[in-house]
């Protein structure tokens, strides 16, 4: 597995399991690998799997059930969704904002581009799903 040297290795693994939260791979109160698991598909120290599952635990994003394992709370998608929002706005934009400032793009040109990356996707995954059911 491949990791940003920017981030600490035990963050980048809450967030791929945030992703899998928001993909729908892991459902609300449901079972989610071990932390031996998650390491060895992780291919790191189950140390560091466990300060991933400790700051998921932080954030009410999971919880442990004693002797089972730990579970995606109810609310993990909502909670997922509305922080990495408040990242988007708060690191990401200003960044784009920027550039556009440099580039001389202006809003319009922007929310032109934004609207035919929604057409595309749009008809990427309509196509898509016409191929799956023929």
């Amino acid at each position: 597995m491949n990791y940003n040297s920017n981030q600490s290795i035990f963050i980048q693994i809450a967030d791929r399991i945030s992703e899998r939260v928001l993909s729908g791979d892991y459902k609300a109160d449901e079972r989610i690998p071990s932390v031996r698991e998650l390491a060895v598909e992780m291919e790191v120290n189950p140390n560091t799997v466990m300060r991933s599952f400790e700051r998921l635990q932080q954030y009410n994003i999971i919880y442990n059930k004693r002797g089972i394992g730990y579970f995606i709370s109810g609310e993990a998608n909502d909670k997922i969704r509305q922080m990495r929002q408040s990242q988007f706005v708060e690191e990401v934009l200003p960044s784009v904002f920027r550039e556009m400032q440099l580039l001389g793009i202006s809003p319009g040109e922007f929310i032109k581009a934004y609207e035919s990356f929604n057409q595309q996707s749009s008809r990427i995954e309509t196509s898509g799903m016409n191929g799956q059911l023929s």
